[in-house]
């Protein structure tokens, strides 16, 4: 998934712990296995290349491909995986597949639940709800040992329990323009996932034009018209990352009215701090000259140090 994983335990003995982070590595890996687009052994890549015809698929893909059309069908389209063939276009190739028959329609995957076959219209890229389904399937495996830890896959992250000293997680949110900053710092008093969509990383030339990987499937175009990074407070990590991007590819224009009733913080490209109603509670720290000023008590929160970036 091209993104280190940190996984805390504070509750747990080393050895434990230890035992635990290597289990959950080992999970990934085998989420890695099933769900990318870039090993050509991988399941998924194997699935891209017969297009069209019926497939066995494990039970790990067979989720991913139904929680990929779910969510296609909630966003209303924005969530799309068939955006592979325009990532290539764009210069970020995978491994070779069957390109997408003309008649593909928004029916896009067939499932025979009995016999766990599938069978697709067009090729997937699963990468983003693949990490947030491998935070919330490696999570699993934590829970059998403590219910308090903190799992963090790039920037896709779940967090259970009262954190390390009882008074909750604190979660920074990383500055678009400079990575090794903090634009401001969440408090989680009993956990919850975060999860960003952000273009600090994985944007590149083309054409002497700079382009990222967050494709609009309305246009085929890199989107999210004023944005740097949308970071998204849920329940569970691969519905997070879903509606990060979703929110993303809504642009700076619309994201305040998009996001609802959902804690959403977003950074635009001058790198003004915006952030819904939602949120505001959940942070207690803001980047000087990122947004309005800070809530003078708001620092106290967890011990009232700037935190560390998980």
């Amino acid at each position: 998934m091209h993104s280190p994983v940190h996984l805390h335990l504070p509750e747990v003995a080393a050895s434990l712990a230890l035992a635990a982070a290597r289990a959950v590595e080992a999970d990934f890996a085998a989420s890695e296995q099933a769900l990318s687009r870039f090993r050509p052994t991988a399941e998924l890549a194997r699935l891209n290349a017969c297009v069209g015809t019926w497939c066995a698929a494990s039970p790990r893909l067979y989720v991913a491909l139904a929680a990929s059309f779910r969510a296609f069908r909630r966003t209303r389209g924005l969530f799309d995986p068939r955006v592979l063939g325009r990532l290539e276009a764009l210069g970020y190739a995978g491994a070779p597949h069957e390109d997408a028959p003309r008649e593909a329609t928004d029916d896009w995957l067939q499932r025979e639940p009995r016999a766990r076959r599938v069978r697709l219209a067009a090729p997937l890229d699963l990468g983003g709800i693949g990490k947030g389904l491998g935070v919330r399937w490696g999570a699993r495996i934590i829970r059998r040992l403590s219910r308090n830890f903190l799992l963090n896959a790039g920037g896709d992250l779940l967090a259970c329990g009262t954190g390390p000293e009882g008074r909750g997680w604190q979660v920074g949110v990383e500055d678009p323009r400079d990575p090794a900053q903090l634009i401001a710092a969440l408090h989680l008093p009993t956990g919850g996932a975060v999860c960003t969509s952000s273009v600090a990383r994985n944007r590149w030339q083309h054409d002497g034009t700079t382009v990222h990987h967050l494709i609009d499937p309305r246009t085929g175009q890199p989107g999210g018209e004023g944005l740097l990074a949308v970071t998204v407070i849920g329940e569970d990590p691969a519905w997070t990352e879903v509606w990060s991007k979703a929110l993303f590819l809504c642009g700076l224009q619309d994201i305040a009215q998009a996001a609802g009733p959902r804690p959403v913080l977003w950074v635009s490209e001058t790198g003004r701090l915006g952030m819904t109603d939602a949120a505001r509670p959940l942070v207690f720290w803001r980047a000087a000259g990122s947004a309005r000023s800070m809530d003078p008590d708001a620092g106290r929160v967890g011990g009232g140090q700037e935190p560390g970036k998980l």
